[in-house]
């Protein structure tokens, strides 16, 4: 199934929830809806499910109109982030619930039910009741019951939000191999970049109800469009600064300093070192020091009071023999630079 989105708007109460969206969403993908809260992104996947009707623009299935379509119209499987079990019911239930719905013969269900509890790898748990489950386990039970009555296509609103970061990163690899072997075209909303990155084909970055960019996720981290990309995708380093000569080279502003587009670096993309490498070295003293297993984060402190955080390989730190007070400087390997201001 091919989604293709043109010029979606909805208004909530006046507040512009989504503004003229554009998205296509090619058959089998795995795409991930990235974008802070309230940026639209879980309105979007409830108007493609049905859940909400736009006040303007077009939805189509394989360039059919799906616009006006009622939700049990649209073949969708839609997998919540509380996982909205039925608790009178067994798993083997729950997950044959929507094919007994469909008043599909009993052997038909079970047939269906053993495929997939055997996909889900939960065949020894079928009769208990979801508050006998774990969390990881409770979301392989939603996520089995949507897929049961063969969805054209696969909604996910924060699937993961719920349970611990160990159990996140397991079901994240779950459903990335689960994708690969049923390669059902699936949407999940999150606003976890580290999920987004992981499982997903494509990842479409949103703010204020607007697409600010579409891209594989190495294209989306190492060319962001604009600076709200930018800071949105983990810590950066941000100068305001006159560049000069070559890439690499910027003189930082003073007081009084001519007005200067925003330098964005990230904090792997700075060389930390005793003395200056020219014009491009930024120097400080080092404010603080905190090791994250591998690696260190080593915040510099400017003389102005701006805070540089650089980051390094563990090892690497401490051969440069650097501690809390010590003077040192920051140089940019890879600055990124916009004409367009956005901040989050």
């Amino acid at each position: 199934m091919q989604i293709r989105i043109s010029q979606l708007a909805k208004q909530f109460e006046g507040t512009q929830a989504l503004d003229h969206i554009d998205l296509e969403i090619p058959d089998g993908q795995l795409v991930a809806l990235l974008g802070p809260s309230g940026c639209g992104k879980t309105t979007l996947l409830r108007m493609i499910a049905g859940l909400e009707l736009p006040d303007s623009g077009e939805i189509l299935f394989d360039g059919k109109d799906a616009s006006q379509l009622h939700v049990r119209e649209r073949q969708v499987g839609f997998v919540f982030q509380h996982y909205a079990l039925f608790r009178h019911m067994s798993v083997r239930d729950n997950i044959g619930y929507s094919l007994s719905v469909q008043k599909k013969t009993k052997a038909e269900i079970d047939m269906r039910v053993e495929e997939l509890l055997d996909l889900i790898q939960l065949k020894g748990v079928a009769g208990r009741f979801p508050h006998q489950l774990s969390g990881g386990q409770r979301q392989r039970v939603a996520l089995a019951r949507a897929l049961a009555a063969r969805p054209e296509f696969l909604l996910l609103d924060e699937p993961f939000g719920a349970l611990d970061a160990q159990v996140r990163q397991d079901l994240r690899r779950w459903l990335r191999k689960l994708h690969e072997e049923m390669h059902v075209t699936s949407i999940f909303v999150t606003h976890d970049q580290d999920e987004a990155f992981e499982v997903a084909d494509r990842v479409v970055i949103m703010n204020k109800g607007r697409i600010e960019q579409i891209g594989s996720p190495e294209e989306i981290f190492h060319q962001p469009a604009n600076a709200f990309v930018m800071q949105f995708l983990g810590n950066v380093n941000i100068f305001h600064s006159r560049l000069e000569g070559a890439p690499g080279h910027f003189e930082l502003v003073g007081p009084g300093g001519l007005p200067a587009s925003p330098v964005f670096v990230r904090p792997h993309e700075l060389l930390l070192t005793r003395d200056s490498h020219g014009d491009g070295s930024v120097p400080g003293r080092i404010s603080h020091v905190r090791t994250i297993g591998l690696s260190v984060r080593a915040t510099l402190t400017t003389s102005g009071g701006q805070d540089v955080t650089v980051e390094l390989a563990r090892e690497e730190f401490h051969g440069l023999g650097l501690s809390k007070g010590d003077p040192a400087f920051a140089t940019p390997k890879r600055m990124q630079v916009f004409k367009d201001d956005y901040t989050i």
